[in-house]
């Protein structure tokens, strides 16, 4: 069935502009109802998303229902702030006057999702943008068609579908979305479709969020409670998605004596997560489809790196699945160091200082996040003021997602914009700067005829020379 474009944007345009999705209790009844999906479909959206990835329920719940549910409880609790207008100070130049920011919906926006957390990537720009205001279509990733088909039927089911609306399909309805004009379009993705997405937007100059991701390093330091940082690693690449996570730690850099040690540690933790064959393990995701398992498989098969694997490699093309993988001084020219792996391998790059590591870092593109395990706090202190990444965690990896009081985002080739709890809502808000004044207090040296006492006047007004205001004021 063809999809109506200009009838769903014209009906779109339509609700907006009555300001229903404007008012307060609009935008409270629409979060609900976000609340409710999840409450009430917690099983439905868990097989949707085994159905796609295999993903382990734990995993499921943790990184996608309760960060969903988390999010949309933060708007509930704190929108009325949010919309509340922001007071500001004026200046002696406007006195008397009174200024303030006011946060207004966008319009019609548009949320282009990923595959890889297909549940909650989907819907926390969703809840940004309804809690700013705005009409929403959402589009799914295609990728993912069973947790698509589930965000397509509970959201027609439980939401105002004449300003939410959810469009699935493939390239040609992404296209077909693309071609229209939208006050705010939020794509999460790889780069190669984010540059698309910018120049469709570049049309009708409308601003964008891009979520994409990059090589995203671990720097591991020496003298440091190796097995809890090993845990904390795998818990962040293969205990998120089996890497398939934009902020998964891409690559890792360590001393070259403290290599061994770091291997060691990662092997023992590693088994005792996932046992001695960690493809029969029901902890880890599968691939998502097999051209992203050939996609990895190339790298694992590069000959750059054979020789390099020091635990893994295992695959089972069958059921899409590659075991844990470690891959010790692969070269910087090897095909996993210049790609995003976005996948169960993890190459280690070895250095004779752990410092040598930041320029290593910044010789790449800048990443969605970087991490550093030490105890040492001048590195601590050297790698946040000299790593630009799109956000930094010391001690551990990707728990910087859970924190709503942090932003979200890339830089550079990372990304552009950000969001969660509050940074949501600016996403998708317009800040209006509104100055209020009385007919008091009207300035003759503004208007012409102009004159040199005037300009005296003004000179000392607008240098904020108080006395030198009063002695114009007196003709001195």
């Amino acid at each position: 069935m063809a999809l109506d474009m200009e009838g769903m944007m014209k009906e779109l345009r339509g609700t907006y502009a009555s300001g229903k999705p404007k008012s307060y209790e609009w935008r409270v009844s629409q979060l609900r109802a976000l609340l409710k999906i999840a409450d009430h479909h917690e099983k439905e959206i868990a097989e949707a998303l085994r159905c796609d990835l295999n993903k382990p329920d734990h995993e499921s719940f943790v990184y996608e229902i309760a960060s969903m549910k988390s999010s949309c409880q933060l708007a509930l609790k704190q929108l009325k702030g949010w919309m509340k207008p922001e007071k500001v100070k004026t200046s002696l130049t406007t006195f008397p006057s009174s200024g303030e920011i006011v946060s207004e919906p966008l319009g019609v926006t548009l949320v282009i999702s990923a595959w890889n957390f297909p549940f909650l990537l989907s819907l926390d720009p969703v809840i940004g943008a309804i809690a700013a205001g705005n009409a929403v279509v959402l589009k799914p990733s295609e990728i993912a068609p069973a947790t698509s088909a589930a965000l397509s039927k509970l959201l027609g089911e439980y939401m105002d579908t004449s300003a939410v609306k959810v469009v699935e399909g493939a390239v040609p309805e992404t296209t077909a979305l693309l071609e229209q004009k939208w006050d705010k379009i939020f794509y999460t993705g790889n780069g190669k479709v984010g540059r698309i997405v910018l120049t469709a937007a570049a049309k009708h100059l409308t601003p964008v969020v891009l979520e994409l991701g990059g090589k995203s390093p671990v720097v591991v330091d020496k003298n440091i409670n190796l097995k809890v940082a090993a845990r904390r690693i795998i818990g962040g690449k293969w205990g998120c998605n089996n890497g398939q996570a934009c902020v998964s730690p891409d690559y890792l850099i360590t001393t070259k004596d403290n290599a061994s040690q770091l291997v060691d540690a990662l092997k023992s933790e590693l088994e005792a997560f996932y046992g001695k064959d960690p493809l029969k393990s029901e902890d880890l995701s599968r691939i998502v489809n097999s051209n992203h398992f050939n996609r990895l498989k190339n790298l694992l098969d590069d000959e750059k790196v054979s020789g390099k694997i020091v635990h893994g490699g295992q695959r089972d093309k069958t059921n899409l699945k590659i075991a844990p993988t470690i891959m010790l001084d692969v070269p910087g020219d090897s095909l996993a160091m210049n790609e995003e792996i976005f996948g169960p391998l993890l190459p280690i790059l070895t250095v004779y200082k752990v410092e040598d590591s930041i320029d290593l870092i910044n010789a790449r593109e800048k990443p969605l996040a970087a991490y550093l395990f030490t105890n040492d706090k001048r590195l601590k202190e050297q790698f946040i003021r000299n790593v630009s990444a799109g956000g930094l965690v010391v001690n551990d990896t990707i728990l910087h997602l859970a924190e709503h009081s942090l932003p979200f985002g890339g830089v550079g080739e990372s990304g552009m914009g950000a969001y969660h709890g509050k940074f949501s809502f600016d996403a998708f808000s317009h800040k209006k700067a509104v100055l209020q004044r009385s007919f008091a207090g009207d300035i003759p040296a503004r208007y012409p005829p102009y004159s040199p006492g005037k300009l005296k006047f003004l000179k000392a007004l607008l240098n904020g020379d108080v006395v030198g205001l009063i002695r114009a004021l007196i003709g001195w």
